[in-house]
């Protein structure tokens, strides 16, 4: 730890405190207010902590366009297995995040509420009923540890609920293309459709 010689004994102190949030949470986001401070330390130190996390097996990847940092891992430990909804809901997320971004200026945030996503996913034709309130708050409960979103009413069963999403949204979700996203829903469709298929062959 001889790189950390320079730093002061509660920098110290903020450099493992973030680099375990870092490998709880993966994202840190300059546009979510509580994380502020955080993300310019890192940036401060980003020499220390990417040689530290390194040795860890980590890369960390900052990205100052989008005023993001997330910890990668390239040999895949450590990921996290999403459920098939939860992998909707994400990629929903991320589309909405591009749609809503067009309509504002380069520092507006991004809100959007539940009924959007509800008549996103619909409209995508995945199947012909809303996502169940407790597998989308289950979802946004998830996304919200990992600072993709935060939800700005506790209630989250009403459609008027509201959602910001983060720029942590661009790196969670590399699309060079919103369209990559689309098609990745498609297959997501397709693969219903052949299963729903399958069960009314069986039954027959």
């Amino acid at each position: 730890m001889e790189f950390l010689e320079g730093m002061l004994a509660r920098e110290k102190d903020e450099f493992k405190r973030l680099c375990n949030r870092l490998l709880s949470v993966c994202f840190i986001c300059k546009s979510d207010a509580s994380s502020r401070a955080d993300y310019y330390f890192t940036l401060k130190y980003r020499k220390e902590f990417a040689e530290y996390l390194g040795v860890l097996g980590y890369r960390l990847e900052i990205n100052e366009e989008y005023g993001v940092i997330q910890l990668t891992n390239p040999q895949n430990y450590n990921r996290l297995n999403l459920k098939l909804f939860e992998s909707i809901i994400l990629l929903v997320l991320r589309i909405l995040y591009d749609e809503k971004k067009r309509e504002l200026s380069v520092s507006d945030e991004v809100i959007v509420n539940l009924g959007d996503i509800q008549d996103k996913f619909l409209s995508l034709k995945i199947r012909d009923k809303m996502i169940d309130k407790t597998t989308m708050r289950n979802a946004l409960n998830l996304y919200r540890r990992f600072r993709l979103v935060e939800t700005l009413d506790k209630d989250l069963t009403n459609e008027e609920s509201r959602v910001l999403i983060y720029d942590s949204i661009l790196m969670a979700v590399r699309v060079e293309d919103i369209k990559q996203a689309y098609e990745k829903l498609e297959t997501y469709r397709r693969g219903r459709k052949d299963d729903e298929e399958i069960d009314e062959n069986e039954v027959d």
